[in-house]
């Protein structure tokens, strides 16, 4: 490679050993926790400790409460619009609380001393565990706490409480129940509701939602032992507004363990399961339940964890350490524990992990987060896009609300026929006092043509012809109509072009022919067309099935003809591609003191203590790849040395205030070769949310950060693409890791991928055609086919 073009080694030492806010263990692959209580950072650990099943989920708050801490559950899809407020996910009430005294003295881990504590997460099957000694007025005591989020039965949530005293006689205390003073940052999205006792000890909450009227009911149990023997105690009922409490008094001896044992379960009556009623179906379930002890729950769920998901989306890394072997195991619990299992619902960009982004899907889940999905879990990644063809219904609303024909997606999507879920004001000026208009919702509309492309990502991965016909090219030409009808003719210049975006670089607002966003849209258009010509060539009864829909004889010749002269910015004389009609005129500055400075995603950039956002309107400063991810997604259509003439220009200019920005720029440097700067951005993909900042990720980790980090191992380190002429494989490992082992599905064939620095081998169990560097090879099943490197 020429010199020009090779970027300088950065430290190894730095960038072997990843930098984790956790502590690992170097023979535990699926293993994160602490070691000190850390009182004042409970809510970064709260978001790192969710647990979750895809139906429900809930922050890692520990069960005593203290100021710092934000307790949230959400159920998925239960949307809820407070008056002039956006839509959200509402806060459900607390299941995890539990209060522990101790001759009346309550057990808080900032009173007293703490010694042996451990704090710790299992990814591989999403239980939470906690031990500590606590020393209070000369007194010892033995806390063990371990709890999951059952991955078997959808609606259940268990916890185990173990105290032990140590140096005396006691009597323990125990208040335990259902707290639904929970809010949204102070919007309180459920109405009181009625509490009450079944059966002298089932507790039980019943409450709705305040516009969307969604009924929940939430029921609780417990079992308590002193020892090995069951105490038949029937609780002391407190209720007040919005709570219902269970308070049990037992006296303990010294050495003696008393175990309390929660069951708990929450309904809505948006469950297509429900047999009754929410509160009739909650009560049975957990009666049913409630006699299985706590381990032989644990082992079921574990088991559909092992056989469900890490059976089917295999990666094993033996590198220098096992930090990025833990980073890739821990963004996949995160992504599976918040992906929905009902197809009329879509993972937020925070999933259920905290009430930031409020719930909404953006263009993470098809730019970000499918690949993974389609790749591994092909029912999974189903389900996602028939959320958005149940969307189309919304899409096309807000695109007649914008004059447009087609379906125009929205930037933020709630539930599936909402035009658009993005709140149109956001805080206020500190200058004028008034609310800022947010533009997102307006002029983000790129989001149309990346929900097309996953459609397509999808098709060509799986070969999946039902959804196709069904949903999938109905949803792309609907898309490319929308295109149609947006593109603007210029006659001085005479081409059609895009006014008045922003693109993925969210510094730059009201731009015109923003590379991104052109770009996406000619292949949406070119694209519709090809599929409408395929379909009167091939299948007439579904072309005349979808022209009743759409009129595919005039969209067809609109869609050749406005492709055939949509403007697409092309390098100038130095070879660099335009962001936009704008950005290359605009002055320079010297941004490395805000790359380099330590990131907090959900906090104002650093960037913004120097410049407002009508500044940097004016600078060449991004902040998440534009022209770079374009030429990543289009990378056949540009010679290398213009990709590598872009990098070099844009890449000084990213600040990377997005958690979508490291993962691109590790995927594009390792294609270009520049493998030292592909693993220092996966590192720093792999610390967005795993990182020592204490102060991010409080309202929740970052989802398409995860799908980010699963792509560089899988598409840069594994060199998996899904390309329009089918599979390609040509994998290359950082230097420091000694192989690399993955598991695809790819058109209902799973293959087995291992790479070593010298050669990589696909084993399948059916046949499969790839390419590897221009030369396609085909594998039998069963059979290992070799290639050297």
């Amino acid at each position: 490679m020429n010199n020009k073009y090779v970027f300088k080694h950065i430290s190894k030492k730095r960038w072997i050993n990843m930098l984790f806010g956790v502590v690992t263990k170097p023979d535990n692959d699926w293993w994160i926790g602490r070691t000190k209580p850390d009182i004042c950072h409970l809510s970064k650990l709260e978001s790192l400790m969710f647990q979750g099943n895809g139906y429900f989920g809930i922050r890692g708050s520990v069960e005593e409460h203290y100021m710092e801490e934000k307790r949230d559950m959400f159920v998925m899809g239960t949307f809820d619009k407070y008056e002039d407020e956006a839509t959200e996910l509402p806060n459900l009430p607390d299941l995890v609380n539990l209060e522990i005294k101790i001759n009346n003295e309550v057990m808080k881990l900032n009173h007293g001393e703490v010694s042996n504590f451990k704090r710790s997460l299992n990814i591989k099957n999403g239980e939470m565990t906690r031990s500590f000694i606590w020393k209070y007025n000369k007194n010892q005591y033995e806390f063990k706490f371990k709890r999951f989020v059952s991955m078997a039965r959808l609606h259940l949530f268990i916890s185990e409480v173990e105290v032990t005293p140590l140096t005396d006689n006691v009597r323990i205390q125990i208040k335990s129940g259902i707290d639904g003073q929970q809010t949204n940052c102070g919007t309180q999205h459920l109405v009181e509701g009625t509490k009450r006792l079944f059966n002298a000890r089932f507790m039980q909450m019943q409450t709705r939602t305040q516009e969307s009227k969604i009924k929940f009911a939430l029921t609780e149990y417990h079992r308590i032992f002193l020892d090995e023997t069951e105490l038949n105690l029937n609780p002391h009922l407190k209720l007040s507004r919005r709570q219902i409490y269970a308070n049990y008094s037992v006296d303990v001896n010294q050495g003696q363990t008393l175990t309390v044992v929660k069951y708990a379960n929450i309904f809505s009556s948006k469950d297509k399961d429900l047999k009754c009623s929410v509160s009739e179906d909650s009560l049975l379930d957990l009666k049913k339940v409630g006699r299985i002890d706590y381990q032989a729950l644990l082992a079921e769920s574990t088991k559909v964890w092992e056989e469900d998901i890490w059976q089917n989306s295999n990666v094993e890394i033996q590198a220098h350490n096992n930090k990025p072997q833990i980073a890739v195991n821990f963004a996949r619990y995160q992504l599976i524990s918040n992906t929905p299992h009902d197809f009329g619902m879509n993972i937020g960009a925070k999933g259920m992990t905290g009430e930031g982004y409020k719930g909404h899907t953006f263009w993470d889940t098809e730019i970000f987060m499918l690949p993974y999905y389609i790749l591994s879990l092909p029912h999974y990644a189903h389900n996602l896009l028939e959320y958005r063809y149940l969307g189309l219904i919304g899409a096309k609303r807000k695109a007649h609300q914008g004059c447009f024909h087609g379906a125009q997606y929205p930037w933020e999507a709630a539930m599936p026929a909402d035009a658009e879920s993005a709140p149109i004001w956001g805080n206020a000026d500190i200058v004028t006092g008034r609310p800022m208009k947010i533009l997102s919702g307006f002029l983000e509309q790129h989001v149309t043509s990346d929900v097309a492309y996953g459609v397509m990502s999808y098709l060509i991965a799986t070969n999946d012809k039902i959804f196709a016909h069904r949903m999938g090219y109905e949803m792309i030409l609907q898309c490319a109509k929308f295109w149609a009808s947006r593109v603007e003719w210029n006659n001085e210049k005479n081409h059609y072009e895009i006014t008045d975006v922003i693109g993925p670089d969210e510094y730059k607002e009201h731009v015109s022919n923003d590379a991104f966003t052109n770009y996406m849209a000619y292949w949406c258009m070119k694209r519709g067309a090809e599929i409408i010509a395929d379909l009167r060539q091939n299948n007439l009864e579904v072309y005349d099935r979808l022209d009743q829909k759409i009129n595919l004889k005039e969209l067809f010749k609109a869609l050749i003809q406005k492709s055939a002269m949509m403007y697409l910015p092309k390098p100038n004389t130095e070879e660099i591609i335009p962001q936009d009609d704008d950005y290359l005129s605009y002055k320079k500055i010297d941004i490395s003191k805000y790359k380099d400075a330590e990131k907090d995603i959900e906090d104002v950039s650093e960037i913004f203590k120097d410049f407002d956002l009508k500044q940097l309107d004016k600078i060449q400063v991004t902040k998440q790849p534009d022209v770079l991810l374009m030429l990543l997604i289009f990378e056949d259509i540009f010679p290398k040395d213009t990709i590598i003439k872009n990098w070099n220009y844009y890449e000084p200019k990213t600040t990377h205030d997005s958690s979508l920005s490291y993962s691109p720029h590790a995927i594009l440097a390792n294609d270009l070769g520049l493998y030292d700067k592909a693993f220092e951005y996966f590192e720093k993909a792999c610390q967005i949310d795993l990182g020592t900042n204490m102060e991010s990720s409080v309202k929740g980790t970052h989802m398409a950060g995860f799908g980010g980090v699963w792509n560089t191992v899988v598409e840069a380190f594994g060199g998996v693409r899904i390309t329009e002429k089918g599979l390609r494989v040509e994998p290359h490992l950082p230097s420091t890791w000694r192989s690399l082992k993955y598991s695809i599905n790819w058109q209902g064939v799973k293959a087995e991928v291992y790479v070593t620095h010298t050669y990589f081998y696909v084993l399948t169990d059916g046949k499969i055609k790839f390419i590897y560097h221009q030369h396609e090879y085909q594998v039998e099943p069963k059979e290992k086919l070799v290639i050297e490197l």
